[in-house]
């Protein structure tokens, strides 16, 4: 009997018994002020002005291969038939499940050795570093894609949306992710409304309602930052000077964008499949003590989080969910253990600096 979905289930939130976010805050200024006249000569002017950057051959293709090579030996691990090679293989019956067709965060992958081994390269750390001006940083527990071209198992339609809630005003986080594999203008992966994170405070200077989407979770799942936006919203933005743009990048390249971005993955259309890790960093001088304690917690229990490293600390813990139940292969801790050292607690929030 074939699959009937591939996204993850919202349905076991009330299991947990308790509230799933920590430390919710809705700040009204910057989290940090920059200078606007300063200049950096670097990537980080591009990013002041549009809201978002390509940084350039962050870790080499070799290591980019690597990371590739990984991700398909994890889809391999759950024994449901899945072959690379094989296109038939590409399906929800083949592979553990996911959102909007390869964004995994359950099965304890947030923790998976080749996860933290991408956050903690020395170059990823580095961009953070220079962007925050601070060595003590926090990162999320955040999501890897595999998504695999022309699949005819799933509906696909764009969700543009921005991961900040628009109770928050200023620049608050900032997320990234760092690309394995080719992924040109047909190979599906980030598209960003360029400019739209300076307008953010305009556009919601007015009451707002998030757009109905068939990708949105309930609202008792009480993702507090996350806004859809409509059509409507789109041209908003574009009639302003935005423009919305399909994120081209070669494998060991790095994305940041502002979290006011508006922003969605479009699906691969070629016959490369996508490899990605979604990567955030943000001062760790932010957390507060509970937020800190419910990352330990996470990282001690292998389970993700959302972008957000230091605060509105949601834990992703609902069960993925296969035809109507909890999947057969679920399990609560990585297939390969992350290597434990002093940076890596560092960045999870368990040692202080």
């Amino acid at each position: 009997m074939p699959t009937t979905t591939t996204t993850t289930s919202f349905a076991n939130v009330e299991e947990a018994g308790e509230e799933r976010t920590v430390d919710a805050r809705f700040e009204t200024t910057d989290l940090m002020e920059f200078d606007e006249s300063r200049v950096y000569g670097d990537w980080r002017d591009e990013f002041h002005k549009y809201g978002c950057v390509v940084i350039k051959n962050v870790i080499d293709k070799e290591k980019a291969a690597y990371y590739c090579q990984k991700q398909i030996e994890w889809l391999k691990k759950f024994d449901l038939g899945f072959d690379e090679t094989d296109p038939s293989t590409w399906t929800a019956d083949h592979l553990p499940v996911s959102f909007k067709g390869g964004m995994y965060s359950a099965y304890g992958s947030a923790h998976e050795r080749m996860a933290w081994e991408a956050r903690t390269e020395p170059a990823v750390i580095e961009i953070f570093e220079k962007l925050w001006e601070t060595r003590e940083l926090l990162c999320s527990f955040d999501a890897l894609n595999v998504s695999f071209p022309n699949r005819k198992d799933i509906n696909w339609s764009p969700w543009p949306h921005c991961d900040q809630n628009q109770a928050r005003k200023g620049m608050q986080a900032v997320q990234g992710l760092l690309n394995f594999a080719p992924n040109g203008p047909n190979d599906g992966g980030l598209v960003l409304m360029k400019g739209s994170a300076k307008l953010f405070n305009e556009f919601f200077e007015h009451k707002r309602d998030s757009a109905d989407h068939e990708d949105a979770p309930p609202p008792e799942i009480k993702y507090m930052d996350l806004f859809l936006f409509s059509q409507k919203d789109v041209k908003w933005f574009e009639e302003r000077g935005c423009e919305l743009i399909k994120v081209c990048m070669e494998p060991g390249d790095f994305v940041l964008w502002d979290s006011r971005t508006m922003h969605y993955a479009r699906f691969p259309e070629g016959d490369q499949i996508r490899h990605v890790q979604y990567i955030c960093m943000t001062p760790s001088r932010f957390a507060s003590a509970d937020a800190l304690a419910t990352k330990k917690k996470c990282f001690e229990n292998y389970i993700g989080t959302t972008h957000w490293p230091h605060c509105n600390i949601r834990a992703t813990a609902e069960k993925p969910m296969r035809n109507g139940e909890v999947c057969p292969k679920y399990r609560t801790e990585p297939f390969e253990k992350p290597i434990v050292t002093d940076r890596l607690l560092e960045l999870a929030g368990v040692k202080a600096y």
